[in-house]
């Protein structure tokens, strides 16, 4: 289960929608393959721009 664990994950930061990873996995329920396939909220972090609050403010 590792194994598809971290294949999922690497296709969502590859790019592919869910649908198309629960199919690869044989899913029956998209809530399944959200379970397999985590984001990267580190990775997300670090490409986020900030909210221009102070910007809108002025």
């Amino acid at each position: 289960h590792v194994l598809r664990h971290s294949l999922a994950t690497n296709l969502v930061r590859s790019g592919a929608s869910l649908d198309e990873i629960g199919d690869l996995l044989r899913h029956r329920s998209r809530a399944t393959t959200m379970i397999y396939a985590k984001l990267d909220t580190d990775g997300l972090r670090s490409i986020a721009q900030p909210w221009p609050i102070a910007e809108a403010a002025r």
